[in-house]
């Protein structure tokens, strides 16, 4: 309806405009059944960073009454003639200033990732996170390009349609005087769902959807159409204990989230459903900053050798703590065995956990094991406590073994088991305290409305991927960027490599907006850019959790709450993360191989995103690169196949190439010669899949 009332208002003729809207509005009043809405309502994409040419689909930058979309028939100088498509002989003229090009819904469009920023806390990780600045419709495109079929979670808090001014949509906000916000609504999330659902593993994995009383039965009946062969939950999570007033109603103190589990996908309950599972081993080595050497506990100070046998990888003995005037590198030698200190990654002389005599009696008694570590510290260890020996006494506990390396297998003996319910009533969900209190620690007030509680977001992904520690995590409505944090917090829990991608366009709050514009700004301009939301608050956020300060660079106080040992948030996590934003280019210049520069980060994800997103440096472009780093390899120059293969073969991690070529013989002659698991062709599986899936559903 909203389409045909679009179209109706431009008929030019009264008399006639209104029989036809009297006749629409009939009509409108006929009775449905189901969930019945219009799919597909017009929606466009700004593309700021795209040229204005002949044949380009424009429309005004900032025009409250005119939404309309133009094609440029012609640029002169610093203006462009245009015309609507239906009113092809009424051209009109614009300055270039006043117009920006469009990506209308179904156009073919061909993306790319543009670094904006990166941050390393984690140099020794070939782990890194990603945040892209997007509309996320045609990030999602280029995710099913990367990930089709291959993502274990998907956790999104879309826009709640409340009527506020909290969402826009094809350009301008929607708010509750829009008889057709529902439809708008639905037709919006469908887009997002349809594509989303084949990015998610159809074998094993889950999409989690939140949402609040305004639009939750018809998310739930688009859930059921779209995912038939899923089972479905909905949960109720009460994020504001005193309740949201509601004038003449209930005070509102839930939301509703809704879980669909694709395959085997199952909730993994935190205790295990009676099975039998190994109990967790605590590193010995402190973790935060304010246990570093030179502090004490128990008046014992715990800065000491361990010295370990090379060949058997065992503790041989400890030596003498060191007082603070000595050197670890003075310590005596013992033949055979390293001494081992407490060392952070990034240098930073810590403490042990646990004082000597403590150390070896549990060595003694095989609760003590050692691995490898890194150059710093050579060798990492874990330990049971010594209340260990209650456990297994009380039934807890028991041991079901002994290692090769002499140490006890202890499991967990299950008992009795409290599964989560559907009713999520934790002090930590409130949305208030642990959501904008703990956001405004990090980047300080008015930034963002209504974050996600940190813990809610945690507890939700963990019960789905506790037991992937590898797990592809995606949010496709970042916000405040919650997702990515909480999954650091649950890597830094359990040690675990999952892997979160973000995405979030940067718009500006309605409020905002206004401010800018009677500043005279416009969106693209710098002065708009910084106040967007990817820009002000979903990156700000992402590094300050993960270097542990907040925007000012003052350490952040306090602990994360319900982490055991306790993990101090001014510690950080030891996490990697990249910034882009979403552009396009020109398909013609793709495929004769004039943006090799720019798909690079665009090929470092379909790798894998190991490592940290290589560039080029200069403006010649090599015929080949080798990438161990990153685990991936590109043949830009086919001529050069040979020394290529050769070379390639010398890093036989590297199991993802790109060869670029036009003629599939000669790709797939390429391939036959090449021990590798994935081959891509440049650029034709790019091209393709842009062009043959446009606006596809």
């Amino acid at each position: 309806m909203a389409a045909i009332n679009d179209l109706i208002s431009q008929i030019q003729d009264e008399s006639l405009r209104n029989r036809i809207q009297e006749e629409v509005n009939k009509m409108a009043k006929q009775k449905k059944f189901g969930l019945v809405f219009e799919e597909h309502l017009p929606e466009s994409t700004p593309l700021y960073d795209m040229p204005i040419k002949k044949g380009s689909n424009v429309m005004l930058r900032d025009s409250k009454d005119d939404k309309s979309i133009y094609v440029v028939l012609k640029v002169e100088g610093d203006t462009a003639v245009c015309v609507k498509p239906e009113q092809k002989d009424e051209a009109v003229t614009f300055e270039l200033k006043d117009i920006v090009r469009v990506a209308e819904f179904g156009e073919s469009i061909y993306p790319y990732l543009k670094p904006l920023d990166s941050i390393c806390n984690a140099p020794d990780s070939d782990l890194w996170h990603t945040l892209i600045e997007a509309d996320n419709y045609h990030a999602l495109q280029l995710l099913e390009y990367l990930y089709a079929g291959k993502v274990d979670c998907i956790y999104i808090d879309p826009p709640y349609n409340t009527g506020a001014k909290d969402w826009k949509y094809n350009n301008d906000y929607v708010d509750g005087n829009d008889a057709y916000r529902h439809s708008k609504w639905l037709s919006f999330m469908q887009r997002r769902l349809k594509l989303a659902k084949k990015l998610l593993n159809p074998a094993d994995s889950v999409l989690i959807v939140t949402i609040d009383e305004k639009e939750y039965l018809h998310l739930g009946c688009l859930l059921e159409e779209m995912f038939p062969e899923a089972k479905m939950q909905m949960v109720s999570i009460t994020i504001n204990p005193s309740g949201a007033k509601r004038d003449n109603l209930f005070s509102r103190s839930d939301e509703y989230a809704y879980v669909i589990l694709l395959g085997n996908a199952c909730v993994v309950h935190p205790e295990g459903d009676g099975d039998e599972r190994e109990v967790r081993w605590w590193y010995l080595r402190r973790t935060d900053y304010s246990s570093r050497r030179g502090t004490v506990k128990g008046g014992v100070a715990q800065f000491y050798p361990i010295y370990v046998d090379e060949k058997t990888m065992r503790i041989v003995c400890t030596g003498t703590p060191l007082t603070p005037e000595q050197s670890r590198f003075d310590v005596p030698s013992i033949d055979g065995a390293i001494p081992v200190f407490p060392i952070r990654e990034d240098g930073v002389e810590m403490n042990w956990g646990l004082t000597s005599d403590t150390l070896m009696k549990l060595n003694e008694q095989g609760v003590v094991r050692v691995s490898k570590g890194n150059e710093n510290q050579p060798y990492v260890f874990r330990y049971l406590s010594a209340n260990y020996v209650q456990k297994i006494k009380s039934g807890r506990w028991a041991i079901q073994g002994i290692r090769e390396d002499n140490t006890k297998i202890i499991v967990e003996t299950g008992g009795k088991i409290t599964r989560a319910t559907t009713v999520w009533q934790n002090k930590l969900y409130d949305a208030g305290q642990y959501g904008t209190s703990l956001l405004k620690d990090f980047i300080g007030s008015g930034r963002f409305t209504f974050p996600k509680s940190l813990y809610a977001v945690h507890d939700t992904i963990r019960f789905f991927v506790a037991n992937k520690p590898n797990a592809l995590i995606v949010d496709f409505f970042a916000g405040s960027g919650t997702t990515m944090h909480a999954v650091n917090l649950l890597n830094a829990e359990d040690g675990g490599h999952r892997r979160c991608i973000m995405v979030t366009n940067n718009e500006v709050s309605a409020d905002e907006a206004k401010m800018l514009k009677d500043k005279g700004y416009q969106p693209s301009d710098a002065e708009w850019e910084k106040l967007g939301i990817a820009h002000y608050v979903t990156w700000p956020r992402t590094v300050c959790s993960i270097e542990g300060h907040d925007v000012n660079g003052n350490p952040l106080k306090g602990d994360y709450l319900g982490s055991e040992p306790p993990l101090h948030m001014a510690d950080g996590f030891k996490a990697n993360a990249a910034f882009f934003k979403l552009g396009f280019l020109d398909s013609t210049a793709v495929s004769l191989g004039m943006h090799f520069s720019e798909m690079l980060p665009t090929l470092w994800m379909k790798a894998g995103a190991k490592g940290k997103c290589p560039e080029l440096s200069g403006e010649q472009i090599p015929d080949m690169l080798i990438l161990p780093e990153n685990k991936f390899a590109v043949l830009i120059n086919e001529n050069a196949f040979a020394d290529f293969a050769e070379k390639l073969a010398e890093y036989p991690e590297i199991q993802t190439v790109f060869l670029a070529t036009d003629y599939e013989v000669n790709y797939q002659s390429m391939v036959k010669n090449l021990n590798v698991a994935e081959a891509y062709q440049l650029y034709r599986d790019y091209l393709d899949h842009f062009r043959l899936n446009r606006g596809r559903n």
